[in-house]
């Protein structure tokens, strides 16, 4: 026994095949009706190719959708908070039968990346998804708006895979949830504290990671690859970013960097507890939960994504959040500190928004070092500096 928790419903499932198997079935599926997908719908296939999306075999079916849409949870009760679901036009769904095959393809490259065994074709309600989902139907949000551009059928149905999407030759720190498993079985790891992240880290998520580590066997690093919003940094320079702060400034026996291959939904609290499900499939035992977690703009607030965990019922996941408060720079203390420790006002905290750090690295002003470290930013302010030059 491992002593790492279990994965969420009882045991990993991962889609993909390989070898003979896999050849086979790329051939059968050369004569299949095709369905294009799209950026979101590839990232989450490669999610269920690797057994993050646990116990998920595929896309979901209107039971189930209706459920977590309204419950978050699936029809046998597991907690489910963001459906996972494949979208075609009306007039595709019409020339598809249920009970018959499918090829799904890669919009990129035209090429076949999974067989889906079609069980049922459905309409659904996108205002009614936007709003139980995202708390909102504002098309400015960047998960709704991706609700009102795909298509109005739902497919569902068990997928089997052929493809990670190319994220394994990409990124050397590319890991399936059994990998990091027998990782941290071999660490000897069972208490594990997994950080998410989208953007390079700045010094409030390098003190929060490290709270992490005093209480923890290890950290587990996990930052999304998949597509972001636009605006956001691209993942190639943010790896760069992940690298050299691990380099100067982490123990290296005591951190994991792995990448998955997600695309953001932006969806805060419920988004929070879909990171929470995907951390306990790849083994960790807690997930650092910040101020704001996968949130977007003004659509949620501030501990919103730590407070939806309270109403949870005790056996819906063995991963726990570890719940951290918003820290800063204070200039009096001379530290990183929270409204838990620091007595001073806000003037003599240093905080810098995302909006206002892209706008100092455009025009080549650099932040401070209390914000962020120097070799952080010097990374930032190469890439920062050429996209301008390219504009």
């Amino acid at each position: 026994m491992s002593g790492l928790v279990p994965p969420h419903g009882g045991k990993l499932r991962p889609l993909l095949i390989t070898g003979m198997e896999r050849e086979e079935s790329i051939a059968e599926a050369k004569t299949l009706p095709k369905v294009w997908l799209n950026s979101r719908e590839i990232s989450d296939l490669i999610m269920l190719a690797t057994g993050a999306f646990s116990p998920l075999t595929g896309f979901m079916l209107r039971d189930d959708y209706k459920s977590v849409v309204s419950e978050m949870r699936m029809k046998n009760g597991l907690l489910w908070p963001i459906p996972i679901t494949l979208s075609c036009s009306k007039e595709q769904a019409a020339n598809f039968k249920e009970d018959q095959k499918l090829a799904l393809i890669d919009p990129d490259g035209n090429k076949i990346v999974a067989v889906m065994s079609l069980q049922e074709k459905y309409p659904y309600d996108k205002n009614f998804e936007a709003l139980n989902v995202f708390g909102t139907n504002d098309q400015e949000h960047p998960g709704v708006k991706n609700i009102y551009r795909q298509g109005e059928i739902y497919l569902g149905g068990m997928v089997t895979v052929f493809s990670e999407g190319g994220y394994p030759e990409r990124f050397p720190e590319f890991a399936r949830p059994q990998e990091t498993r027998d990782i941290f079985t071999e660490k000897g790891w069972t208490n594990i504290a997994a950080f998410q992240t989208r953007n390079p880290m700045h010094r409030s998520h390098e003190y929060l990671t490290k709270i992490a580590l005093e209480v923890s066997d290890g950290l587990f690093l996990h930052p999304i690859v998949g597509k972001l919003k636009e605006g956001d940094i691209p993942a190639e320079v943010r790896m760069e970013c992940y690298r050299v702060l691990l380099e100067n400034y982490y123990p290296k026996d005591r951190v994991v960097l792995k990448v998955y291959p997600m695309e953001m939904r932006y969806g805060g609290p419920r988004e929070a507890l879909l990171h929470a499900i995907i951390r306990q499939n790849f083994g960790c035992s807690h997930l650092i939960v910040g101020r704001d977690h996968a949130g977007v703009g003004n659509y949620y607030g501030p501990f919103d994504a730590q407070n939806i965990f309270d109403g949870l019922r005790a056996d819906d996941l063995a991963i726990q959040p570890l719940k951290l408060d918003v820290t800063f720079w204070c200039n009096y203390c001379g530290c990183m500190a929270s409204p838990k420790t620091c007595p001073h006002p806000d003037e003599y905290h240093l905080s810098i928004s995302g909006t206002r750090l892209r706008e100092m690295m455009v025009k080549g002003e650099r932040p401070p070092t209390e914000f962020s470290r120097k070799e952080v930013l010097d990374i930032l302010l190469r890439y920062y500096q050429g996209e301008r030059a390219i504009r």
